[in-house]
């Protein structure tokens, strides 16, 4: 089985292998805690497994051969300063995917970013927009607002592609134009995601997305026996998420694990 950590140096890998019918975990974090019980763990005959080397090693290969504009370097450099958590390269690539695949409909008013770090963020989403596609960032620190209008004006990007919004997303969010987003990127609290992803789905246009980062909290939903509330928050999100109507679900092994919704 293959379980995703988040660092600040980027993405790390957990297998899980079977040796004389026993599961032996293999990882490069130090700490276990957190690893996937042993009824989901698969062995190397199930399907390809990726090693921790492998993965690190395509990774590594990703970002090296990847031209980082200068924005956003500095925009990676103040996130680390406010102590920030950005995407790494790979989910930053497929957020400008996300964004560029979903086109531009006529209806369609851009993006929303509720992330405290909009910089990061935003100019991954910027770059796959249309030309008219406008972003919106909501958090309710005015430093990180002001940090991320700083990096947009720096990468060359017109006032009037961006506005803010600084307050709390579920303040905000219900007075926004429903089925008039192609995109919507979701970093909060695990206790929040189920009544965030509630509010960001009216929000979605035919075809849109909301992607709700680290949203499966490293395979810990998978423990039964982990009952606090941030756990119980995420497989509520992730419960929520599966049972939506019209709606195609991918999980991915991004980040502590990344779930797009995307609205037929």
């Amino acid at each position: 089985m293959i379980v995703l950590h988040t660092t600040a140096e980027g993405c790390r890998v957990v297998c899980q292998h079977t040796v004389n019918g026993s599961h032996h975990p293999h990882s490069s974090h130090q700490s276990q805690s957190r690893g996937v019980p042993a009824q989901y763990a698969l062995t190397s005959l199930d399907w390809g497994i990726v090693t921790d080397t492998a993965y690190d090693a395509l990774r590594t290969y990703i970002e090296s051969t990847t031209e980082i504009p200068e924005a956003l370097a500095d925009a990676r450099r103040d996130a680390a300063e406010f102590g920030l958590t950005v995407p790494d390269e790979m989910t930053g690539q497929l957020l400008a995917t996300l964004a560029a695949a979903t086109g531009s409909p006529s209806n369609s008013t851009g993006a929303v970013a509720v992330t405290p770090a909009a910089g990061v963020v935003g100019l991954y989403i910027l770059r796959g927009l249309g030309d008219r596609g406008t972003l919106t960032c909501i958090d309710p620190e005015v430093e990180h607002q002001s940090q991320a209008r700083n990096v947009f004006r720096a990468a060359g990007y017109a006032p009037s592609r961006v506005r803010f919004l600084p307050s709390r997303p579920l303040d905000v969010m219900g007075r926004l134009a429903a089925g008039a987003y192609q995109l919507v990127y979701a970093e909060v609290a695990p206790v929040e995601m189920p009544a965030i992803l509630q509010a960001a789905w009216p929000l979605l246009t035919p075809g849109g997305t909301l992607v709700l980062a680290d949203a499966l909290l490293d395979a810990t939903l998978a423990d039964e026996s982990r009952r606090d509330r941030d756990t119980s928050a995420a497989r509520e999100a992730d419960e929520m998420a599966r049972s939506l109507e019209g709606a195609i679900v991918t999980r991915l092994p991004l980040g502590a694990g990344l779930t797009l919704i995307t609205r037929r």
